[in-house]
């Protein structure tokens, strides 16, 4: 069983920087692909980022150019910068992690963590 836990959400004002973390247990963190995803209120919920045990990364359009994705896997962290924060960017934000360690690839997810973007 891997333990997801995401850290990093707190209140920003617009035009402002967030760093989330995606911490998750384990001894073959190198092995895991983890995405973000995000849900604001009566929203369903929208894929943010993604990046692959191969380092290879994958942003929504929503986000590019402001986001970006990456790992320290001698940390068991993934990490998701938010940078020119927009209102609309208000968010419960989680992080699931695909274990590609194990042959039937199991899925966890964390709690997740709050974003608000407001004036």
């Amino acid at each position: 069983q891997v333990q997801v836990v995401e850290s990093g959400g707190g209140d920003v004002q617009p035009g402002g920087s967030l760093r989330l973390s995606c911490a998750a247990s384990g001894s073959r963190f190198e092995m895991y692909a983890v995405s973000w995803y995000r849900q604001a209120p009566v929203k369903q919920r929208e894929w943010v980022a993604r990046i692959s045990n191969s380092d290879i990364t994958n942003l929504a359009d929503s986000v590019k150019g402001r986001f970006s994705i990456s790992r320290d896997n001698a940390k068991n962290t993934v990490y998701l910068q938010m940078n020119s924060l927009k209102p609309e960017d208000t968010a419960a934000y989680s992080c699931k992690v695909v274990d590609y360690s194990s042959s039937h690839a199991p899925v966890y997810w964390g709690q997740g963590t709050q974003v608000t973007v407001s004036s």
